[in-house]
């Protein structure tokens, strides 16, 4: 073995690990090698988490909870740290008045002080802040607290146009993201906040896709992003028109930003639209309450080809076809919706759509609405990736929290773990199974000696692809108040090229 081969291995495997987010495939066997290849699974090093400004509300209160599950393999060192958008991190490189020469204030020192820095993984930790000026957060996590990082914000808003309880996971950046389910109606106030961690300036694009297509609109292109800073658009100044059910699709010209839409209504409460999983053929939208009052499909293609869709609900007792809901047909380039009415009746339902026929990609989401009358509360469920290897949602409290799993395919096995609590408790686990083409809410273990909040942490252990969401409820003056968290994978592992295979293929 040549050193050059061994730089080059070494190179690709701490690239892969820093990355995190992405999966190296390995060179097809040549000649005669047909023997199969293998790869590593290494835990990433380094990742980063963007939490969206969370309130115009003066009485807004905002919680975030950071959690790392312990990951087998990770470095034992490291750090977290959660900071306000605008001001470089307290660890992190000089901030602005460094560099012009000036000591600065108490009040800037203030400013760009950590909201959370966690201590350990295997622990969540908590921080809190008041009212409208709340400030967009940025998040970098490495070493031992990279992988599998999360961080929850929850924000309760007691009056006013989005009362309620409004939840949303930290997202790391990326280049594309569609929201299924926004609107321009009269009633609504949508926004949609895009955090750009980096040092350079990102440029991104709001298109919108209505029940006729893309809707003309020139103030969503070439939108500027500046450095370590949010912008929120609200959606209504796009267009002309006002529409109901909307797609929103955002991508990025130049440099990375996290995206998330926020949903208020004047009505029915508020909360974050979360993206869809990347468009495919078949998709799993899961954790809808049983006492879902009202339950919006809203889909979308963004190809050349209409899709046809059958529409089913995974419920405790098997999969069900909705009455006079079983298709969904969905013209190319624009966004259709189906009222699905109160299809869960009482069971904990998760929706499964997948192709009549021919597979065509689409993005999907749901509004969920709770209660009656003026006592109404809204949630969005988004379509969204399998549990994988393991998935972890944060803030969980003593009372109102709800996990749901489903299993739309074969039976399956996983195991729930509830880590310590951010003010003391033990961690505990405990094993569920879960029949195919059903969704079973879970009566989730909870930390013994539990005080503060605490994480929950999904792991498949058998049997076929199982998909979950998170409901947390603190109900107040008679509104039941929610949010779903839907776990997709955490993607805190990374496949890496084995060193001996690579040997022969670089040596060729």
């Amino acid at each position: 073995m040549n050193r050059p081969t061994v730089s080059l291995i070494a190179a690709v495997a701490a690239l892969a690990a820093v990355a995190g987010f992405a999966s190296l495939t390995e060179p097809e066997a040549s000649g005669s090698d047909t023997a199969a290849k293998t790869a590593t699974q290494m835990p990433v090093e380094r990742t980063s988490l963007l939490c969206p400004g969370p309130s115009a509300s003066d009485v807004a209160e905002t919680a975030y909870t950071s959690f790392t599950p312990v990951t087998e393999g990770a470095d034992t060192n490291g750090r977290a740290e959660l900071a306000p958008a605008g001001e470089e991190s307290a660890n992190g490189s000089e901030n602005s008045d460094k560099e012009s020469g000036n000591s600065g204030n108490g009040d800037k020192e203030a400013a760009k002080k950590p909201v959370l820095t966690p201590k350990e993984p295997g622990k969540p930790v908590t921080g809190e802040v008041s009212g409208a000026d709340a400030p967009a957060l940025i998040g970098t996590a490495e070493g031992g607290f990279a992988p599998g990082w999360t961080v929850q914000q929850t924000t309760e808003v007691p009056s006013g146009t989005g009362r309620g309880l409004l939840g949303a996971n930290c997202t790391a950046p990326d280049t594309e993201f569609w929201f299924a389910g926004a609107s321009t109606a009269e009633e609504r106030t949508d926004y949609v906040h895009l955090t750009n961690p980096d040092d350079s300036a990102a440029v991104a694009d709001i298109e919108l896709y209505g029940k006729d297509g893309r809707l003309k609109s020139a103030s969503g292109e070439g939108i500027q992003v500046q450095p370590h800073s949010t912008e929120p658009v609200l959606l209504s100044t796009l267009i002309d028109e006002q529409q109901s059910d909307l797609t929103a699709h955002v991508t990025v010209r130049s440099g990375r930003v996290a995206a998330a839409a926020q949903a208020l209504d004047d009505k029915l409460g508020g909360d974050w639209l979360a993206a869809s999983t990347d468009p495919a053929g078949s998709l799993v939208l899961p954790g809808i309450p049983k006492d879902a009052t009202s339950v919006r499909l809203v889909a979308f293609t963004p190809g050349d080809l209409d899709a046809d869709l059958k529409v089913q609900l995974a419920s405790q007792s098997g999969l069900i076809t909705p009455a006079g809901n079983e298709t969904l047909h969905v013209k190319a380039g624009m966004t259709a919706a189906a009222d699905l009415g109160d299809l869960t009746r009482g069971e904990a339902g998760s929706l499964v759509l997948t192709p009549t026929e021919e597979a065509v990609p689409v993005v999907a989401g749901l509004r969920v609405v709770r209660g009656k009358g003026d006592k109404q509360e809204t949630a969005f469920i988004p379509a969204t990736r399998p549990v994988g290897t393991r998935a972890t949602v944060a803030d969980n409290r003593s009372k109102g929290s709800t996990l749901s799993v489903a299993a739309p395919d074969e039976a399956a096995e996983v195991k729930v773990t509830a880590s310590a609590g951010s003010e003391g408790g033990t961690a505990t686990s405990k094993t569920y199974k879960v029949k195919g083409g059903t969704t079973q809410d879970i009566e989730v273990p909870v930390p013994s000696g539990l005080k503060g909040s605490y994480a929950l942490t999904v792991e498949p252990v058998s049997g076929g692809p199982v998909y979950a969401a998170r409901t947390l409820e603190i109900p107040e003056g008679g509104i039941p108040r929610f949010t779903v968290q839907t776990l997709p994978d955490d993607r805190g592992m990374v496949a890496v090229p084995d060193a001996e295979q690579d040997l022969s293929v670089l040596q060729k």
